[in-house]
């Protein structure tokens, strides 16, 4: 059967900023279980287990690649290859600083602040409170500057031909419930016309300021392929990298 008009590319990877790094690994450990314990308690809310996405898993999407072949993989790992997220950042970061126009302009910043931190804090749901699916934290960014340093890394992607532009637009998250994954949850409430909710509105005001990390230095940009898979010890599981990028 011919493809559907205008069907969307399936995708077999995508861009991200991995979030479980030697710098951020026993904040996220910490927060991650006693989140996890508290929530999945019967006393508590009660939440599935397999709901609570492992440990190894949990990154910034940037965006979504379509990449079925060996050459295609090739392209999109050479786009990586050449971005210089340190120059991409520091001119995002200058672009957002104004300055009276009598003011000389400061010297270049070559400081450790020139660099991104990663804070991550509170619970927001995808969907509305009471019919949770998607439960995910956020980074700080009150001033927009790691948004639009996200931005122009997915651009250069989607200027190169390897990633289409989505009519959404990104909203940096780490997905830290996701009910599709409790076994059967999906199969059994399909059958049903539903898909497998969860009223997470007690969840979402416990943990609205609650920190997973704070202060975390960005250090990769990834193309990892879609699917995590299983690995021993904390990590629970992770997706398994096609190629990245230090920052």
């Amino acid at each position: 059967m011919p493809p559907r008009p205008n069907a969307k590319p399936a995708f077999t990877h995508f861009l991200c900023i991995p979030l479980i790094t030697p710098a951020s690994r026993s904040q996220v450990s910490r927060s991650l279980a006693s989140f996890k314990a508290d929530v999945t308690d019967a006393t508590s809310f009660d939440i599935p287990e397999t709901a609570v996405r492992p440990l190894g898993t949990l990154h910034l999407t940037l965006g979504m690649l379509s990449l079925p072949s060996y050459e295609s993989v090739q392209k999109a790992t050479a786009v990586l290859r050449g971005l210089n997220p340190p120059a991409a950042f520091a001119d995002i970061k200058s672009l957002s600083t104004t300055a009276p126009l009598a003011t000389p302009a400061p010297p270049a910043d070559t400081s450790v602040d020139q660099f991104p931190f990663l804070t991550l804090r509170g619970l927001h749901s995808m969907q509305r409170p009471e019919q949770a699916s998607v439960l995910y934290a956020a980074p700080e960014d009150d001033r927009g500057i790691l948004l639009r340093f996200c931005e122009r890394l997915r651009d250069s992607f989607i200027d190169a031909g390897v990633m289409v532009r989505e009519e959404r637009p990104l909203l940096l998250h780490a997905t830290i419930i996701n009910t599709i994954y409790v076994k059967g949850g999906r199969d059994a409430q399909a059958k049903r016309g539903k898909k497998l909710t969860l009223d997470a509105t007690d969840v979402l005001a416990r943990y609205e300021g609650y920190v997973w990390m704070e202060g975390v230095p960005l250090e990769r940009i990834a193309i990892c392929k879609m699917g995590a898979k299983a690995v021993d010890g904390e990590d629970g599981a992770a997706y398994d990298v096609e190629a990245e990028v230090d920052f």
